[in-house]
């Protein structure tokens, strides 16, 4: 390739010169300052991802991105994932298949040769993260190779899983790329890391099973995942946090409390225990009262439809695979996987007019869907599960008001929670329905209604559904980890399919009817989901109001069991969840076992506190205090 003069801009709007097809992201970095190189992952060239070694090919926008950015993390982890495949290769003697960076850290699918004798298990972590570190400690170069399709099939045909991948997605007659570090050679896109010795703390997570593609019908592998950092003390913290994380799971807490359980006889369904259904009960009615309190009206409607409603929906067509199909009476009908298409039955039942807009639907009926078996993980991922969902149906010019309620309402109920949150716009992506000036009112009204919203907010553009924009809102728990529950969703679609109408106003000028818009709207989303999070959040201390296990009456001696059920009876009447400790342990012991069942309150009540119609109340909080609790009237 020719040599010529190029200039290199940098975001701040510095330039540098360099000569095409010989200068490198990474030169530029050294001409900078070595401790910027060093921390180089990886570069944006003309806002595309780039190797910091590639050379630059002509006059180009160049940014250089460090591990603390969300794009060169990815990358970190993917070239990673890159070096635990080579270590799986020689420990297993297995065949890779997929290896890709997700949320935290990274992943391999690998299919373990029947010679190996067993399937993946703990006991391989350490020889894995062995491989890996000699692997790093060799400092490997990643290095890009372009290959035809017909050399890759040649050069892969060994691997059956990476021939359906050439097959699938390498056009005829086209070239591609493989990485090569060390003795891996792996069909890759790219980019990486500039090589193996960029990779500073690596470790072994765990080992799962998987199903190549994802799909049940395909062979079944075995999943390794990782994690790695530029630093030890980074891996040090996280596995820190991995471990306070464990304490908290969910599932683990479920059954310490005996909130819920699931069973092999219906997978993928929780099972909610009487003290579990009084948190999803009180979920509810919480999201209820707000509800009354923002002008909803709450709906009833059916499980099970003809798949008819779903195919003018779309959802047949798009969707069937996640949904349960059953057939009566010679007509095929299907469980309801979401709302809005019901909701679209009732508003269309009747001639409507623009003057009861708008109309807000909320439904807090059984949903199920056909998650594949893989997937489940406890109430994070479910087959049957409740939503607080709601469709408002209003006017375009109404939507700016209606977004503005729907964000009020997501920050009054995380903020109970004491949840934070983030906000972005997704816009119209290249593919949508519709007319661009409707989309482009839609989006500024999203914008104007997020600003005077106060919180701050991205713009994520071409993400959008292609039936309306979206706003996506990320919480964050007390671990800081991230969690999307909350919709608002703007559909221009579904009002088409059900061609729904409402009856304009005299002054209107495209017609006697007009189309709504339909908002899509949850705050909790699955129930079951937000009690997971909720769960792992609180670490099982839940706050008075939303606790299974409000107040423990411990009675000091037998004499006084009777006083302690009517101090109960008191207490269950005036709202609270109470229980009494009329077992055979000691005082002492009986207010151990309710503080570590989480009882909010503990009343201890004896001879003095009959005598004086009086209870000893001590809090959850007050653990390991040997002082007596504050003395109030039994009827305050």
């Amino acid at each position: 390739k020719p040599r010529e003069p190029i200039t290199v801009t940098l975001p701040d709007g510095s330039t540098r010169e360099g000569t095409s097809w010989e200068t490198t992201p990474m030169d530029i970095a050294n001409g900078i300052s070595k401790s910027l190189a060093k921390r180089l992952v990886i570069a944006k060239v003309n806002n595309v991802l780039w190797d910091t070694l590639r050379p630059l090919e002509g006059s180009a926008t160049l940014e250089l991105l460090d591990f603390e950015n969300e794009e060169a993390k990815m990358v970190y982890w993917h070239s990673s994932a890159h070096v635990l495949g080579e270590a799986c290769e020689l420990h297993f003697g297995c065949h890779l298949c997929n290896g890709p960076p997700i949320e935290n850290g990274f992943y391999y699918d690998v299919a373990v040769p029947e010679q190996f004798g067993r399937g993946i298990a703990q006991v391989d972590f350490a020889p894995l993260e062995a491989l890996a570190n000699k692997a790093i400690k060799e400092k490997q170069p990643f290095q890009r190779l372009v290959m035809t399709k017909e050399d890759l099939l040649r050069m892969f045909e060994y691997n059956k899983y990476k021939v359906h991948l050439i097959n699938t997605r390498v056009p005829d007659g086209t070239s591609t790329t493989v990485y090569r570090c060390g003795p891996l050679i792996d069909l890759c896109r790219g980019p990486h890391v500039p090589h193996t010795g960029s990779i500073t703390a690596f470790a072994v997570l765990k080992n799962s099973a998987s199903y190549f593609l994802g799909d049940a019908n395909n062979d079944s592998l075995q999943r390794v995942y990782g994690i790695s950092f530029p630093d030890k003390k980074k891996l040090a913290e996280y596995k820190k946090f991995l471990e306070e994380a464990a304490k908290r799971d969910h599932r683990k807490i479920g059954r310490e409390q005996e909130l819920f359980f699931f069973h092999e006889l219906s997978p993928g369904s929780a099972f909610f225990l009487p003290r579990g259904a009084r948190i999803y009960n009180t979920l509810i009615e919480f999201i209820r009262g707000k509800y009354w309190e923002r002008g909803f009206e709450e709906v009833v409607s059916p499980n099970m439809f003809n798949i008819k409603l779903w195919e003018q929906s779309g959802h047949w067509q798009n969707y069937r695979e996640d949904m349960f199909g059953l057939e009566v009476e010679k007509e095929k009908f299907a469980l309801k996987p979401m709302n809005c298409p019901g909701h679209c039955l009732m508003f269309g039942m009747r001639d409507r007019s623009y003057r009861e807009l708008p109309l807000r639907f909320a439904d807090f009926g059984v949903l199920h869907r056909n998650e594949a078996s893989g997937a489940l993980s406890g109430l994070t991922r479910v087959r049957r599960f409740q939503q607080d969902d709601a469709h408002i149906f209003c006017m375009h010019d109404q939507v700016k008001g209606e977004i503005q309620g729907a964000l009020d309402f997501l920050r009054d109920v995380y903020s109970t929670f004491g949840f934070t949150f983030a906000l972005e716009l997704s816009t119209r992506p290249d593919k949508f329905l519709g007319e661009v000036s409707v989309w482009d009112q839609a989006e500024r009204q999203l914008a104007e209604a997020l600003d005077e919203f106060g919180v701050a907010w991205k713009m994520n553009p071409g993400d959008g559904a292609f039936y309306g924009p979206k706003i996506d809102i990320t919480i964050r728990d007390a671990l800081g980890r991230a969690f999307q529950c909350a919709t608002i969703q703007l559909d221009f679609q579904l009002p088409e399919r059900f061609q729904l109408q409402v009856r304009a106003p005299t002054t209107a000028d495209d017609g006697e009817f007009q189309r709504p818009v339909i908002i899509h709207r949850a705050i909790l989303g699955s129930v079951e989901r937000m009690i997971a999070i909720l769960t792992e959040n609180f670490a099982g201390k839940w706050p008075l109001w939303l606790s299974p296990r409000q107040v423990m009456v411990v009675p000091v001696t037998g004499v006084v069991y009777e006083y302690a059920e009517r101090v109960r009876q008191q207490l269950h009447a005036a709202g609270f969840y109470a229980d009494v400790d009329v077992g055979a342990d000691t005082l002492n012991k009986k207010i151990r076992n309710a503080e570590l069942a989480q009882y909010n309150f503990i009343c201890v009540v004896g001879v003095q506190e009959k005598d004086e119609g009086s209870v000893n109340v001590r809090c959850r909080d007050d653990v390991g205090t040997k002082a007596k609790g504050q003395t109030i009237p039994a009827g305050a």
